[in-house]
Formats: structure tokens, C-alpha cells, sequence
């Protein structure tokens, strides 16, 4: 099987303007499918903004609305998946979710974040309820979490339990937290065997300052990709030989005792 050639678009975009975002997603997966990649992972809520306040019940939309129309065009066009955040409406509750779609603008997957961090997302989102999303693209198993998701262990296990192949976890993660970039999701990759694009935001933002530090984590550990502080478009293979290797090779999930661990839930 193939490589899946996966971009990063780490940027804040225009915070507040769907319709500047849509642009700079669209030159995006340009760019993403010049360099032959099939797959473009963006941050947390990158169709609106993060810190957009009194805007997120204005700007949020269902998961078909016009965003996601706008979205699946871009996707056609260019010919590459696309997986972005947006602050999603639900009848009467709005949840910070995340949407992939394919390269033939079909929705394969939408996903509400589980665990809310700080008073910002406590204020403005209700949580998801349904832990394990998954889809299938080139033959890979994906699966989506976001941000805050990926620092709880037992989410990305579910994940691993579960076959995913790629965990998509686009993030707002910011000053003064970037450990979480550099070191617990290589941890994460490599602890539960599988691939994870963890794609985030970069610079000022409201209250916030984003750290920018996007990464494609490996089941061996390692990191196949880093962006640095600022806007940048990266790229990098997701390997179904190396992953097959990897969890060969690498006893966790065989030698896990799960009737020892009861007393966790």
C-alpha cells in the first residue's frame, strides 16, 4: 500500500472572516496537491477563527452548511482531503468540531470535541459525546480528536483499540503549554502505535499566543515533520509499511492487562 502524502497548513487565517479563511484554504491545497499530497490537515476552528468571543453563536453553522459547501469545493478542486475545524451548530447546542472531507467533496467524518479546556470553550461549547470517529482514505483508517483531546491518554488508546491508522488532531495550543507539541504527542504516537498530525494555530490571538510548532508524529517515536513558529504549509509521508513494522516490533498494545485496569473507569 502506498503512502499517504499528508500537508499541515499551520495559520491563524483571518480570525472572524470565513470568507479570507476560505481563500487561504483554497491557495493551501494548492499548494498541498503541487506537492503531491492527498490529504490537508488544518488547525482548530481555522474556518472562523479561535478567539472570536460573542462571534462563535453568529459564525456557527451546521455541519452541511455553507462552510462545509465551500469547503468540499475547494476539496474537488484540487483534488485533496480536507480536514478543518468550525465551531459546528446543533439545534440549540454549538460544539468545536472538525470535519473531513474527501477529495470528491463527500463529508467522510465530523467530530465534536470531548474535553473543553479553560473558561473559553466551557463558555461557548457543549461537549461531544462520542469518543472514536474514524474514516477511511487510500486505504488508511483515520481518526479525529482535537486539541485537549490528545493529552488524555485513554482517547488516543480508544483510538489505538480501534485500528486508527492516523489520529487528525488539529489544535489551538498555546504559550505557555508548547511541551505538549514537542514532547507528549511524539509520546502519544509512539505509545499507542500509530501516526498523529497534530496541526496548530501560530501567533497572537485575542488573549491568547499560539505556538505554532505543527508536527506528524511516527509509531517509532520520531517526528517525520515539523513546522516552526509561524505560517507555514509542511509535508510528510504516512507509511503503512513502517506503521505494520512498528507495531510488529513495538509490545504495548500486545501486552497490555486490561482486567488489571478496572479501577481507571
Amino acid at each position: 500500500m502506498p503512502s499517504l502524502r499528508t500537508a499541515l497548513l499551520q495559520s491563524s487565517g483571518r480570525p472572524g472572516d470565513v470568507a479570507e479563511n476560505l481563500k487561504v484554504l483554497d491557495e493551501a491545497a494548492g499548494r498541498a496537491a503541487a506537492a503531491g499530497a492527498r490529504l490537508l490537515v488544518c488547525p482548530e476552528m481555522f474556518l472562523t477563527g479561535y478567539a472570536i468571543g460573542d462571534d462563535v453563536p453568529r459564525l456557527a453553522e451546521p455541519a452541511d452548511g455553507p462552510g462545509a459547501r465551500n469547503v468540499a469545493e475547494i476539496a474537488v478542486r484540487h483534488g485533496v482531503a480536507i480536514h478543518y475545524g468550525y465551531p459546528e451548530r446543533a439545534g440549540d447546542l454549538i460544539h468545536n468540531s472538525a470535519q473531513l472531507i474527501g477529495p470528491d467533496g463527500e463529508r467522510l467524518a465530523n467530530y465534536r470535541k470531548t474535553h473543553l479546556f479553560g473558561c473559553f470553550e466551557q463558555q461557548w461549547f457543549a461537549p461531544g459525546d462520542t469518543a472514536v470517529v474514524q474514516a477511511e482514505l487510500d486505504g488508511i483508517r483515520i481518526g479525529l480528536l482535537i486539541c485537549y483531546d490528545v493529552e488524555f491518554p485513554e482517547n488516543v488508546r480508544a483510538h489505538a483499540l480501534a485500528d486508527t491508522d492516523l489520529l487528525l488532531v488539529p489544535t489551538a495550543q498555546m504559550h505557555p503549554f508548547q511541551f505538549v507539541a514537542e514532547s507528549v504527542v511524539p509520546v502519544r504516537a509512539f505509545e499507542s502505535q500509530m501516526y498523529i498530525a497534530y496541526v496548530n494555530r501560530t501567533g497572537p490571538e485575542g488573549e491568547f499566543e499560539f505556538v505554532g510548532l505543527s508536527s506528524l508524529a511516527s509509531p517509532d517515536g520520531t517526528v517525520r515533520t515539523r513546522a516552526g513558529r509561524g505560517e507555514e504549509l509542511v509535508v510528510g509521508e504516512v507509511d503503512p509499511v513502517l506503521l505494520a513494522a512498528s507495531r510488529e516490533n513495538n509490545p504495548y498494545l500486545h501486552d497490555r492487562r486490561p482486567a488489571l485496569y478496572g479501577s481507571l473507569v
